[in-house]
């Protein structure tokens, strides 16, 4: 990639900030901070790249998506990422989102159910400069990652027809847990606050992601 490339990029991804993050509302600066400074184009497939920062999803490969820039900096302000905070992802796919998070200083712990994408994932981590602050496993995420809970939060990045219980028992009291839920068609982004009196529930908007799978590829 040349320097004008670079230029370009960096150039398109201030307007994404201002053009599709604050205007919708999106107000925490660590937030968009990190928006601006991750290379959204290096979590792409090299033929999409030109596309990185269009105001939409786009595919990854293995039937997945990387999620529309709006909704990363959504789901990230909805979890008030800070320093040092640890995060359970749900759903690596090309590490863009984990990417983000990392960036604002949080601790990722990202589980991947499609061996491809969590290689793929680490790759662009690793090229980003962002794989020091994440976390990768293979595995099946609707079990979490029970070894290194609890967290203080958790971020799903694909649609269960329920949040798993497993994943909320892993996020501590006064934590929060994010992620869409549904079958199919359109699904509720939620946010649930774990509270000393059980789960307590906001929805957030409509949404679409690619369903959750309840095992790991081989």
């Amino acid at each position: 990639m040349g320097e004008n490339d670079r230029d370009s990029f960096r150039h398109r991804r201030r307007e994404m900030v201002e053009r599709q993050l604050r205007r919708r509302g999106v107000a925490d600066e660590r937030v968009l901070e990190a928006m601006g400074l991750v290379p959204r184009e290096l979590f792409m497939p090299k033929t999409r790249r030109r596309v990185a920062y269009a105001d939409g999803p786009a595919a990854i490969g293995c039937g997945q998506t990387i999620s529309q820039p709006y909704i990363v900096a959504l789901m990230s302000e909805l979890i008030s990422p800070r320093p040092g905070k640890r995060v359970l992802e749900i759903g690596s796919g090309s590490g863009y989102q984990a990417a983000v998070l990392a960036a604002c200083g949080c601790v990722v712990y990202s589980v991947e159910t499609v061996p491809r994408l969590h290689r793929l994932a680490r790759s662009n981590l690793e090229r980003a400069g962002l794989l020091k602050n994440v976390h990768l496993r293979h595995g099946n995420g609707y079990a979490g990652w029970p070894a290194e809970a609890p967290f203080d939060a958790a971020l799903l990045t694909c649609a269960p027809p329920e949040i798993p219980g497993a994943i909320l028992e892993q996020v501590r009291t006064g934590g929060v847990v994010v992620g869409p839920r549904g079958r199919g068609g359109l699904q509720d982004l939620v946010r649930i606050r774990i509270t000393s009196e059980g789960p307590e529930e906001e929805y957030i908007t409509g949404v679409l992601f690619v369903p959750m799978v309840d095992n790991p590829s081989d």
